[in-house]
């Protein structure tokens, strides 16, 4: 299974909350923090083979924009899934995976899904009806390494076309 990450600066590990105008990049590798959920993605056979990185506040100057560009580079790396997130609390970094999976969803083929803490409840309450969008704690919540082995259950569920809506009556908002 082939998995493309969205990260904002901080997940990226190219800077914190002081770094907002990182300019929007992509690596053909996992970096930042993906190591949090790598064994996860290894119990699925799975491995990251593209990050794309963006700033908050450069994806949220031109957020229809920016999303088309996940969307447009999601196609020229071709995973079979892509994760928006995590992004816990992060509020901002909820909207930008919310919205560059609504994009994703709509401009190519392929399967793509959020996950943040109820903290970023602006981005659920204007997406979870328009793209998936999974439960995680929020940073320094009890429950992470659940939550990211959930994650990476339900894209390799995505990948084989599995019916999820059990799954996501239990993980998802």
């Amino acid at each position: 299974m082939k998995v493309m990450m969205i990260f904002d600066q901080t997940q990226a590990g190219l800077g914190g909350k002081e770094s907002p105008d990182l300019p929007m990049g992509g690596k053909a590798m996992g970096i930042g923090s993906c190591e949090m959920f790598t064994r996860f993605l290894d119990q699925q056979g799975g491995k990251v083979i593209a990050t794309l990185y963006c700033g908050d506040g450069t994806f949220l100057a031109d957020p229809e924009l920016n999303a088309k560009k996940f969307a447009a580079m999601a196609k020229k790396f071709n995973p079979d899934v892509v994760i928006c997130g995590p992004c816990f609390n992060y509020a901002n970094y909820g909207i930008m995976a919310a919205k560059s999976a609504e994009a994703i969803s709509e401009l190519t083929n392929i399967p793509t899904f959020a996950i943040m803490s109820q903290e970023c409840e602006k981005a659920i309450e204007t997406y979870k009806d328009k793209v998936t969008i999974l439960k995680m704690p929020k940073k320094g919540g009890i429950g992470l390494n659940e939550s990211l082995s959930a994650m990476c259950e339900y894209a390799k569920m995505l990948v084989d076309k599995k019916d999820t809506a059990e799954f996501l009556e239990k993980h998802a908002y």
